[in-house]
């Protein structure tokens, strides 16, 4: 199985364990650890949320993370600030990066927004290896990013 078949089986995954469930930070917390445990090579999945004009924590899988991200700061807060996904090879040569854990080389970081883009949050994925992630893998981790806007504000 190719790279683009397991992403559409996780992605129907993922919309039948939310699918019926309205609480944004329950979806959170199940996608966060569908990707764990599905996704090789990453040491943490989860969320940081739109709140106070900052990005706050959210559901997650791995080792401890920041807490507050201001906009613009980090791949976290680039992405929230520009509402366009970051696909980092190598995070010690972004400019500002935040290092939460510093086993984690690259990173993917999607905007979650609303159906009249209104920023929700983020998607965050690291792995403790560099070129984890391609651009090509953008398409899958967006089509997660608005499955949860989808389900935001039910």
């Amino acid at each position: 199985m190719n790279q683009e078949e397991q992403y559409e089986i996780l992605l129907k995954q993922a919309e039948l364990l939310i699918e019926n469930e309205t609480d944004q930070i329950a979806n959170m917390a199940n996608l966060s650890a569908l990707l764990m445990m599905s996704l090789e090579n990453i040491n943490w999945a989860g969320f940081y949320l739109y709140k106070e004009d900052q990005l706050i924590l959210g559901p997650f899988q791995g080792k401890p993370a920041c807490i507050r991200i201001p906009l613009g700061s980090g791949v976290c807060g680039t992405a929230a600030a520009t509402k366009r996904a970051q696909c980092v090879k190598d995070v010690h040569q972004f400019p500002g990066h935040i290092a939460c854990d510093s086993a984690s080389r690259s990173e993917i970081v999607v905007p979650i927004l609303t159906a009249d883009n209104r920023l929700i949050g983020v998607l965050d994925i690291d792995a403790p290896i560099p070129d984890r992630f391609e651009e090509t893998d953008i398409p899958f981790f967006t089509k997660l990013a608005e499955l949860i806007g989808r389900h935001s504000g039910k």
